[in-house]
């Protein structure tokens, strides 16, 4: 059971980040005041539309990738590695799995097994890059991760004109403009665990909640975890207790970049059913955002992939009242931006009252277990 200071810690930041996204709605409504919109009125249509059976069912589709994106992100955060790399490592995945999975014919379970395996060993594989570049050279992470987007985006963009791009005729007879892989033959489809007159929703939503609930269990619930966790803390004293930090940055940075590669499968197994340039991006940016409103807790990111996915299901109605959709966009930064802000504020202050808690303890002459 947690402890009194540990309880009044949790109700603190769990009433500090409802503020930072009520904060973040007020400045986002004096923005919209100040481009002569009604943001009451503008409030009004979103939430009643986006509270709209369709755009629920839109909102949990959203929500599936982000809540997968941000988990990924999470793992690295605990090791206290910043893996910002998930753009480039679920890109590169996104493209292979597309390629293998054409290039196969297997039972249906099987081919959706092959698919994902193919996609999280091509993201591990590539986060292992950095994970490598970091133990060997002490290249900080967070510069090779961005550099290796950067990478990742020309690397698939060459693989696919050079190699894999299937080329299709339009009804002239000319050479279409919607260049694309080959198709996934139907076995390699995700189903819908919801078909109604509202809509669909595959299973991948489902999916990437049990995977939250996985990394759960592996963060906060195995030695592995502890081991993550410990060396995060404070790897001096992970070190001393035997625990090897360079192993564990290999590990954590390949099972995030696992992760990391099962972020684009909705849209290759449930959208589109092959892979093309552009597909699925910023996802990986977007995870980082919803990782730290989630306090890379898989409980908080599946809340907060949800409020982000009912955010961009909401957008829609925007239009209509010729309000800009980049408001959401404004009104997820914010909400990131407060939440930090939160966070450290939270942090300094439970560490003032420990001090405080350990001097009077010193004082007092009582003997610290």
């Amino acid at each position: 059971m947690m402890d009194r200071a540990a309880l009044q810690r949790f109700g603190v930041i769990g009433v500090g980040t409802i503020g930072a996204v009520l904060v973040a709605f007020i400045l986002g409504g004096v923005l919209l005041w100040t481009t002569g919109h009604n943001a009451f009125e503008v409030y009004r249509q979103m939430f009643s539309y986006g509270t709209e059976p369709q755009q629920l069912l839109d909102a949990a589709k959203r929500s599936g990738p982000l809540i997968m994106s941000a988990c990924a992100v999470a793992v690295g955060f605990k090791m206290n590695l910043f893996n910002i790399g998930v753009e480039g490592q679920f890109r590169v995945a996104l493209l292979l799995a597309a390629v293998a999975g054409a290039a196969v014919k297997l039972p249906g379970p099987l081919h959706v097994a092959f698919i994902f395996v193919v996609a999280m060993a091509a993201g591990a594989a590539y986060a292992g890059i950095a994970a490598l570049l970091k133990v060997w050279r002490g290249v900080n992470e967070v510069i090779a991760t961005i550099m290796l987007n950067a990478i990742a985006l020309g690397l698939t963009g060459w693989l696919f004109q050079s190699f894999f791009k299937s080329t299709k005729l339009d009804s002239s007879g000319r050479p279409s403009l919607d260049v694309r892989t080959a198709v996934l033959p139907e076995s390699a489809w995700l189903g819908n665990v919801f078909s109604g007159s509202a809509g669909k929703l595959s299973w991948y939503f489902v999916f990437a909640l049990v995977v939250a609930f996985v990394v759960w269990l592996v963060v906060f619930r195995s030695t592995f975890g502890f081991q993550l966790r410990s060396s995060g803390l404070n790897p001096v004293a992970a070190r001393t207790a035997g625990i090897d930090s360079k192993k564990m940055v290999v590990r954590a940075m390949l099972f995030s970049g696992a992760l990391a590669g099962l972020v684009g499968m909705q849209s290759l197994m449930v959208d589109e059913h092959s892979y093309r340039p552009g597909l699925g991006t910023g996802l990986g940016f977007v995870g980082i955002a919803v990782a730290l409103l989630g306090r890379n807790h898989p409980g908080g990111i599946v809340l907060a992939g949800l409020l982000f996915g009912f955010l961009q299901a909401s957008s829609g109605i925007l239009q209509l009242q010729e309000v800009p959709k980049s408001i959401v966009d404004i009104i997820q930064g914010i909400v990131v931006l407060t939440v930090v802000i939160v966070n450290e504020a939270v942090s300094r202050w439970y560490e003032k009252r420990t001090q405080r808690g350990t001097s009077k303890a010193l004082d007092r002459g009582e003997a610290l277990v």
